[in-house]
């Protein structure tokens, strides 16, 4: 076993996985619920960049309602987020379980 193969090996499978969390940091998705009423953009890193809210959900008397759908919606977009960068990283992996990625 050649250890400076191998450390060149690792370093280049670090370089990989960090471009692309950064190439996944830029890519967005979106889910929606309420039948559309809600929308909420995300990006891979699992940030909140944009929520849209069709304005015949707004009720002043059920408050609630519309926070759990922009809950719902916040939710399925991270989670979108999380499996297609879990996806990604799994092809750059190879399958392994390398913590934290």
């Amino acid at each position: 076993m050649n250890i400076a193969k191998l450390m060149k090996q690792a370093q280049q499978m670090q370089a990989g996985l960090a471009a692309k969390q950064e190439q996944l940091a830029s890519q967005t998705v979106e889910a929606t619920c309420g039948g559309g009423k809600v929308h909420v953009t995300a990006n891979c890193a699992g940030d909140v960049l944009a929520i849209k809210i069709d304005p015949s959900v707004v009720d002043p008397a059920d408050v609630e309602f519309l926070e759990d759908l922009v809950l719902k919606g916040v939710q399925e977009a991270i989670q979108t987020g999380k499996d297609k960068a879990a996806a990604e990283m799994k092809k750059l992996t190879g399958g392994l379980g390398i913590p934290g990625l």
